[in-house]
């Protein structure tokens, strides 16, 4: 981890204090989404230097993507709006219209993109079965389809980092080089939607540069960990990124003077990176909390806790009601799955609150 850019950023804890939670407020676990700009970074987005995107004149985006590509040991990256807006377009970078692209059942590309990768860029899916974290290579393997035979060919492998339905699982580094090796076997590309690969970083002490030399194209998130209100990029190489430009903009993607956004991002980068760790540390209170009442659907590994509501006689909505009317959110996924997720704007005290919480409710 020392050889990581990252680990020459702000030390972990330098940074704006959690914010206090307000009584009017509630409690939010629902997402990492819900996170507000600090006030170092809006600061930062108020006094950034702009130009127009659309022309690749904006310095502040510039900046952003130069040193995002650094940190991946890519040549390239492209600022995007949004994470399913940059998967999409990696997808295509990768997937040729009407040919096919392998991934879990459970990925974010296919789950909650709202069926964009057919609709917008002609791409076909086909799907392993749920695994999270604990994908075998063999089984993607054996699922490629080459060019003949009267099938749709396969052109690209996708995976997420920390993967999300997974419960915020970790793909060990091993497992992601023996999937490298399965798509050089059969010349075809390798994907990653690291949205959160930034906590997989922090958990695994794996440089950023070790996860970049093994994937053709990458999508990274600044608006989930880090703590930016907007943004995401794609990371790939220049003449990809060249392509990625043209199809960002054929999506209406493109953006005029976005540096005020990409301030932001790079705030987040110099700050909120490290101080995951703190994310990671709340989730497994949480967790320790709830293991007793046997709804923890799988480890927790990163800031994701995964509730699996089957033997505990209460349905997901009714546990969501039940939390909200006492200041707390909880994140339903299904009739009896649910999800909490700690993040920046979520401090210790917060934690105990949903601790009180959420074990009353248990032991009703």
């Amino acid at each position: 981890m020392a050889d990581d850019p990252i680990s020459r950023l702000v030390p972990f804890g330098a940074r704006n204090a959690s914010p206090t939670p307000d009584p009017d407020r509630p409690v939010d676990l629902r997402s990492d989404t819900v996170t507000r700009p600090t006030a170092g970074m809006r600061a930062e987005m108020a006094a950034a230097e702009v130009g127009d995107d659309v022309y690749a004149e904006d310095p502040t985006v510039n900046a952003l993507e130069a040193e995002v590509a650094a940190l991946f040991g890519h040549e390239a990256a492209l600022f995007a709006p949004t994470g399913s807006m940059a998967n999409q377009i990696a997808i295509q970078l990768l997937v040729p219209p009407g040919e096919e692209l392998l991934c879990d059942a459970d990925a974010h590309v296919v789950t909650y993109e709202i069926g964009a990768a057919a609709a917008i860029g002609g791409v076909s899916t086909r799907t392993w079965s749920p695994a999270g974290a604990d994908l075998d290579p063999e089984v993607v393997a054996a699922m490629i389809r080459p060019d003949g035979y009267h099938a749709v060919p396969t052109r690209a492998i996708a995976v997420e980092q920390t993967h999300n339905r997974g419960g915020g699982g970790v793909i060990p580094l091993a497992t992601l080089g023996e999937l490298r090796r399965v798509a050089d076997d059969a010349g075809i590309g390798l994907h990653c939607d690291g949205a959160r690969i930034w906590h997989a970083h922090v958990a695994d002490g794996v440089p950023l540069a070790s996860y970049g030399e093994l994937f053709d194209t990458l999508s990274v998130c600044l608006s989930k960990g880090l703590g930016a209100p907007v943004g995401s990029l794609v990371v790939g190489s220049a003449e990809r990124i060249a392509r990625a430009r043209v199809i960002r903009k054929r999506m209406g993607g493109g953006m005029r003077q976005a540096g005020i956004l990409a301030a932001a991002g790079r705030y987040a980068l110099r700050h909120h990176v490290r101080r995951l760790a703190e994310d990671h540390a709340r989730a497994a209170r949480l967790a320790d909390a709830l293991a007793p009442f046997g709804v923890l659907a799988g480890p927790v590994r990163t800031n994701i806790v995964p509730l699996d509501l089957t033997k505990c006689g209460i349905e997901a909505a009714e546990l969501a009601a039940a939390a909200r009317d006492r200041g707390v959110l909880v994140s339903v996924l299904g009739p009896r799955a649910a999800r909490l997720v700690t993040h920046h704007d979520l401090d210790d005290a917060g934690v105990e609150l949903a601790v009180t919480v959420l074990t009353q409710i248990f032991r009703r």
